[in-house]
């Protein structure tokens, strides 16, 4: 369970005939993977929410706070993935440093990370869709099910461009990350015409008892402290840290492209850090902008999204161009969040940790039936479940991926201080240590009830090691042909 797969074996690993990835991708087209698949949801309709319901203006510092703790990590990424270019990102950075154990437990959690992300904002696609349409959004009545055929058709799109190509696909997103960057800069542009700094003021609103009963529901710091969930005020604060961190959610994916990349020990680390600083930036502006335009106490309600602000200042014109500009930013946020849940399985299935047979590619150097898999599990998911608070559970399985990252570069320096590192993270171990608890904490503001959600998925990740990954390990039988051969 302990077995450490080295480094050099994942990069042999990466020239098997029958797995091998096609290396396509430059700095310039991880920057952009990273941009299409961070600035998304967050900027479009979590601002806003975020705003109105729990942390009024301070929501630009809430951004400040979740991109600190993204930044500490991303460092610990870019070292990673610049010493270890292989598919799988914290999965086969676990493999190198934990162990067989560690490395499932990671790989289960990025799978429910991938996976939810992708079918959570294809719905979010969905209603953008039917907004346009002049509809709520684009599903259909069956009964005692609803199917949001808008969700369901986008992933089958995605899932073939996918399919055809990784290039094709940075292309598709480079388009949309250039619309929805023009959108944002538009909203940024009218949105100052109608700016009144006394909206922002109290920047920090006062703070606001929850409800007694919260119970699950309140976040597992308030839970244990007694503090009751609050909203607004310092614990608001702290609690929107957590919420907009969805925000940031997917630069961590462009490390699961690193097998892809030509030259990963120089690309790897400018597209994850390039992308990060750009979005910062961004949401920060948008953030400032949008708690300006209008009190945040007409952003609360649960419903308002950018286009909110304008229709309170009497420019409706501009909600069909937000809703063109969320199109386009969803639409790679769902593509790049598919291509890291194929990447990972990936590395799972030449692992043996999953069935191996899945870790062939075609002809176009990408794993085909990984993908369709992939696509069809999110449709299923997309088109028929209503989410609810289950978004939350993509949070907290992010950071806890952040946090075994961070304490693996801490590791790796110890144990394999002769790899050559194209980018070594800097004031270690001050920076991992930093990254941990600020991950830790950002955890700690989460629900109780999306706490026990996590235990209850890994506790199904150990049922399915123990019943296959472990007896199928290509890494476990190397090992006992070598026992047995001696």
């Amino acid at each position: 369970m302990f077995r450490t797969k080295s480094v050099e074996q994942s990069i042999r690993d990466t020239d098997e005939p029958d797995s091998k990835l096609r290396k396509d991708l430059t700095a310039w087209d991880l920057t952009v993977f990273g941009v299409a698949v961070v600035v998304g949801a967050g900027i479009f309709t979590l601002t806003a929410r975020t705003a109105g319901d729990v942390a009024g203006p301070s929501v630009s510092l809430a951004f400040v706070f979740a991109a600190v703790a993204c930044g500490l990590t991303a460092l610990c990424y870019a070292e990673f993935a610049s010493t270890v270019p292989v598919a799988g990102s914290a999965y086969t950075y676990s493999y190198a440093t934990f162990g067989e154990l560690v490395a499932w437990i990671i790989g289960w959690d990025l799978i429910l990370e991938f996976a939810l992300a992708a079918s959570v904002v294809a719905k979010g696609w969905s209603q953008y869709l039917g907004e346009l349409m002049g509809r709520s959004a684009a599903v259909v009545d069956l009964g005692p099910v609803t199917f949001d055929w808008g969700a369901v058709l986008l992933i089958t799109v995605l899932g073939v461009l996918l399919a055809v190509g990784t290039k094709i696909s940075s292309r598709v997103s480079a388009i949309a990350v250039a619309i929805k960057l023009a959108v944002i800069a538009l909203v940024l542009v009218v949105g100052i015409g109608y700016f009144d700094k006394s909206n922002l003021s109290p920047y920090i609103p006062p703070s606001q008892s929850g409800a007694a009963d919260e119970g699950i529901h309140q976040s597992l710091f308030s839970y244990l402290t007694g503090a009751g969930n609050s909203t607004f005020g310092w614990y608001g604060l702290l609690a929107a840290a957590s919420l907009v961190f969805f925000a940031f959610i997917g630069f961590d994916v462009v490390a699961t492209a690193a097998e892809e990349t030509r030259n990963p020990q120089r690309s790897v680390p400018r597209g994850i850090l390039g992308s990060l600083l750009i979005v910062t930036v961004l949401y920060v502006a948008v953030s400032l902008v949008l708690t300006g335009m209008v009190p945040y106490t007409a952003l609360s309600g649960g419903d308002a999204t950018l286009a909110t602000a304008f229709a309170l200042n009497g420019a409706d014109w501009a909600k069909n161009i937000i809703s063109v500009g969320a199109l386009a930013g969803l639409t790679t946020v769902v593509m790049v969040m598919y291509l890291g849940q194929t990447r990972v399985l990936f590395a799972m299935s030449r692992d043996g940790l999953l069935p191996r047979r899945l870790a062939h590619t075609g002809q176009n150097g990408t794993p085909v039936r990984l993908t369709v898999i992939v696509g069809v599990c999110c449709a299923l998911l997309a088109g028929f479940v209503d989410f609810g608070t289950l978004e939350e559970m993509v949070n907290i399985g992010t950071l806890f991926a952040f946090v075994l990252v961070a304490v693996g570069v801490l590791i790796l320096r110890r144990t394999r201080p002769d790899l050559p590192r194209g980018f070594r993270v800097p004031l270690v171990p001050l920076i991992p240590v930093l990254g941990v608890l600020a991950c830790l904490w950002l955890m700690l503001n989460l629900s109780v009830e999306t706490w026990l959600r996590f235990l209850v998925w890994m506790l199904i990740g150990f049922v399915v090691y123990f019943a296959y990954g472990r007896r199928h390990s290509v890494l476990g039988r190397a090992s006992t042909a070598e026992k047995t051969s001696d």
